[in-house]
């Protein structure tokens, strides 16, 4: 990796967001496996949050995905639905992941991140969500819900 240029990165991930800024982080985390871990990527949460522009989402996605051992991947519709279902109420991201490890049986963390992603792009849009489509519609307290459709 360490011989392709940012730029050549950049084209490759073009459809992803801030893709100049990712590609200059791939290479930077590139070297920094090279050099403090011996090229291996860390199965621990902690270790990874060390590698420069990994944050708790992605250090969670790599542990999860790549290793197969327990985590949830918190985003912004695993966050904003969490708390409009009423199940957490928190004000972060990273306060979302604490209050679901302590209340979210473990046999579900892995897939929770992948059934809010889809149904957050979907049903529960963070303005105007279409709760007339919502099967679970009639469960749902809408916390934050000012209008949907």
């Amino acid at each position: 990796m360490l011989t392709v240029s940012a730029d050549e990165i950049a084209r490759v991930i073009y459809p992803v967001g801030f893709y100049r800024t990712k590609a200059r982080a791939i290479l930077a985390i590139c070297a920094d496996l090279l050099e403090r871990f011996g090229g291996t990527v860390p199965d621990e949460i902690d270790q990874l949050l060390t590698l420069t522009g990994v944050g708790r989402k992605t250090a969670n996605l790599v542990v999860t995905l790549g290793y197969g051992k327990p985590g949830i991947c918190v985003d912004t519709h695993v966050h904003r639905i969490s708390n409009r279902l009423g199940y957490v109420r928190t004000r972060t991201p990273e306060q979302t992941e604490m209050a679901l490890r302590a209340q979210l049986p473990r046999r579900f963390w892995i897939g929770y991140n992948d059934l809010l992603v889809a149904f957050g792009q979907n049903v529960c849009a963070p303005i105007s969500p279409r709760c007339s489509r919502c099967p679970v519609a009639s469960l749902c307290p809408r916390v934050g819900v000012t209008s949907s459709r």
